[in-house]
């Protein structure tokens, strides 16, 4: 079974504060060789835990001045691959989740203005099997981050199949 050890977690938290940090670096800081470190890297990257370095873009600097949470009923389990297909399909859509309690599954979107917000939500409320949504619209966001502590643990083989 795969390992995520002191040295991996070390790697993992440095990457997720600094993600253009080099690898030089990094092998200063953990205390091993930069060949020791890239390799680490690389079987992090192949075993998924590493899926990808992106940079954090600031939506208001881009005239995307409307975060939103949108929590979507979809009436049968049989229109949720097709909702789940639209939903990723839009620009505007950030996040989609199935989730429990109330509808079905929450969106988060980023729009310019409430009225490509009301937009939005006519063309989501017109796919088939969509019963109802609910919105709202963030006023201040005190914390956002992808950030995950990362600490020594066994990996799980496969989430979900």
């Amino acid at each position: 079974m795969d390992r995520i050890d002191d040295i991996d977690a070390q790697i993992l938290d440095l990457l997720q504060a600094r993600g253009r940090m080099k690898r030089s670096r990094i092998a200063e800081e953990v205390g091993l060789s930069l060949p020791s470190v890239s390799d680490r890297m690389r079987k992090l990257e192949d075993r998924g835990v590493i899926t990808g370095y992106h940079a954090v873009v600031d939506p208001k600097r881009l005239h995307l001045d409307i975060t939103a949470f949108i929590r979507v009923t979809v009436d049968r389990s049989s229109n949720f691959d097709d909702f789940v297909c639209s939903a990723t399909q839009l620009e505007e859509v950030q996040e989609v989740h199935s989730v429990t309690g109330d509808g079905s599954h929450m969106l988060r979107v980023c729009t310019k203005n409430t009225t490509s917000l009301e937009r939005l939500l006519s063309c989501i409320q017109s796919w088939p099997g969509v019963h109802g949504t609910s919105t709202s619209i963030v006023l201040t966001s005190f914390k956002d981050t992808r950030a995950i502590n990362a600490e020594p643990v066994d990996l799980v083989e496969e989430v979900l199949a």
